[in-house]
């Protein structure tokens, strides 16, 4: 790891931002520097600003993506930096079309659980799935989060660094439980292969795609689905749309 990398990774967990904003953020320097091909520092302000543009104008990405690099350069300048003054990099506006999300059907879900290849990968979708949870959130799970007393996991640092509980069923305890006997995590329900650190996000959505691709499924774009399902099962079986949101 760089210096500047592990300054910019610093600063974000300072600020205890989510291990997903941390990835994309960095995704986000990342991809401006390869471009240039030089290091971040060097690269000037009006030159992160054509980036963007032909991130928009040449790659056709979507706002929302470009927004988010945006952030994150924008974040490197100011906070890693410590460029005077403050930069802005511009997007063109554009009002978004609010949409119902898409979800899956039950024999869907079961096909996607049933295209992956391994006990964890099963369980990651599972888990997701069933507990209705980000993906930020799945892979800082630990095993002391899984209250089988209440029937309750608890979620820590969500969405604005915010702890919350979320159901478990007695099907994913079940699941849980016959994991935990075979693979032993130890700090994280989902380590990875470096000790003591859980697996990353991008991760979690590759092995969300290959279930897809396998699957042969075509609705959404990533694993979030799994989230608007779980809402839409607890909406459809009667529970108020407030405790939902």
């Amino acid at each position: 790891m760089t210096p500047l990398r592990k300054k910019m990774t610093d600063e974000m967990k300072f600020r205890r931002f989510s291990e997903n904003t941390i990835e994309s953020y960095l995704f986000a320097v990342t991809g401006l520097a390869k471009f240039y091909n030089r290091t971040p520092d060097k690269i000037t302000h009006d030159e992160a600003q054509s980036y963007l543009l032909h991130l928009q104008e040449e790659r056709g990405l979507s706002w929302s993506t470009c927004n988010v690099v945006a952030s994150g350069i924008i974040f490197f300048y100011n906070k890693v930096l410590d460029s005077p003054p403050n930069i802005k990099l511009k997007l063109p506006h554009r009002k978004q079309k609010k949409s119902l999300p898409e979800v899956l059907s039950k024999d869907e879900i079961e096909t996607l659980f049933n295209s992956t290849t391994t006990m964890r990968d099963r369980l990651l979708l599972m888990t997701t799935y069933a507990a209705g949870l980000r993906v930020g959130e799945l892979v800082v799970l630990r095993p002391k989060d899984i209250d089988s007393k209440r029937m309750m996991i608890r979620v820590v640092d969500g969405k604005g660094n915010k702890d919350r509980y979320t159901v478990l069923s007695t099907k994913l305890l079940s699941n849980l439980r016959t994991y935990y006997q075979n693979y032993r995590p130890d700090n994280y329900i989902f380590p990875s292969k470096v000790t003591g650190k859980h697996i990353t996000t991008s991760v979690v959505q590759k092995v969300y795609k290959k279930a897809q691709n396998k699957a042969q499924i075509s609705k959404g774009h990533g694993i979030h689905i799994l989230r608007h399902n779980f809402a839409t099962n607890l909406y459809e079986a009667g529970i108020d749309i407030r405790i939902i949101q």
